[in-house]
């Protein structure tokens, strides 16, 4: 009975954060005046390898951003890191959008701009360099990053893959 506690402590998983990368508002011009709605771009992370991003729409502000918050919930994703910073340097894609991310060394701190900068520190990665090619747009750019973040491969799963050792 005792070692049962130890083994929860171990697969304890880190609270989930979450930030509003963008909202978004939409008028519709009916009769009485203007009828406004609002959609809500969410990143979600445990800033140690599990990220997603949601994106949701509602009347208001604050059900725009829970229902982007549940949508980021279901599209989560784990990324392998090497220490603070990632495995190898990879370009995302997304529609107009190009990412390329590159490895830095510690100490670098994440040079990106305020959307690839959400996804980059909410998956746990703490040292990176980024440039964004063609769009700029918010939902765009998440997306492209999230993109080259699972594009990311491990060494231990290219060992796996090819069947031998890589130095």
């Amino acid at each position: 009975m005792a070692a049962e506690p130890v083994r929860k402590a171990e697969h304890e998983e880190k609270p989930l954060e979450d930030t509003v990368v963008k909202i978004y508002r939409c008028a519709k011009v009916v009769k009485g005046g203007r009828r406004f709605s609002f959609a809500a771009l969410v990143v979600v992370g445990d800033r140690s390898g599990n990220v997603g991003a949601g994106y949701g729409k509602a009347r208001e502000v604050p059900l725009a951003v829970e229902k982007g918050m549940k949508d980021a919930k279901k599209n989560m994703h784990t990324i392998p890191l090497v220490g603070r910073t990632i495995p190898h340097e990879v370009i995302g894609r997304f529609r107009a959008t190009k990412v390329v991310l590159v490895p830095a060394s510690p100490g670098t701190g994440v040079i990106a701009g305020s959307s690839a900068r959400a996804v980059l520190e909410y998956a746990g990665v703490h040292d990176v360099l980024t440039k964004v090619y063609g769009s700029t747009a918010a939902k765009n750019v998440v997306k492209a990053t999230l993109n080259g973040l699972l594009k990311l491969r491990s060494k231990e799963t290219i060992e796996a893959l090819r069947g031998v050792a890589v130095s």
